[in-house]
């Protein structure tokens, strides 16, 4: 593999926005990490971003896995289509409501490694060919890997910045 490959980039950027995330939620104190904001977002705290990443990845996982073994995924979800998302995402967020932050913190780092690792067991070319596997269909794995890892993490140290600097302005 060369020094500058697809897939190790891939591999530092969400390693890297992945830590970039929990030192956001690591900033507030402990006892206020569970702290819900006012928004008219989907999003009120860290726990609904957090186990948003988790589905995400779970859907990718079995994405993964279906295809894998010659099955056709349904992409994103079972009864979803695409310009369902955001219906999709509310149902993620709802069926969590009962899990602690700490919990989801526990499953999102496990989920994150499983990913890591199905990334490390390819190569560039298996990553970066378009249609190298039947069910990425015209696309390719760096497209769903990239989209569930490093640009997801994006997304989340975004909401996290403004959830912790709202829960930090609560107290001053």
């Amino acid at each position: 593999m060369s020094a500058n490959s697809q897939k190790e980039a891939l591999l530092k950027d969400s390693e890297e926005n992945f830590k970039k995330l929990f030192d956001i939620i690591e900033s507030v104190p402990y006892r206020k990490r569970k702290i819900s904001i006012e928004t008219e977002e989907r999003d009120k705290n860290f726990r609904d971003v957090l186990i948003h990443l988790y589905e995400w990845h779970a859907m990718l996982e079995r994405w993964y896995r279906e295809g894998m073994h010659s099955d056709v995924p349904s992409i994103p979800a079972p009864g979803y289509k695409w310009r369902d998302i955001s219906q999709l995402n509310i149902r993620i967020r709802d069926s969590y409501q009962d899990v602690t932050i700490n919990h989801a913190i526990k499953k999102l780092k496990l989920s994150h490694d499983r990913v890591m690792k199905l990334i490390e067991s390819h190569s560039d070319e298996e990553i970066m060919t378009k249609k190298y596997y039947k069910w990425t269909k015209t696309g390719d794995l760096y497209a769903y890997f990239a989209a569930n890892t490093s640009q997801h993490y994006k997304w989340a140290i975004k909401k996290c910045e403004v959830i912790a600097k709202e829960i930090m302005k609560k107290e001053n």
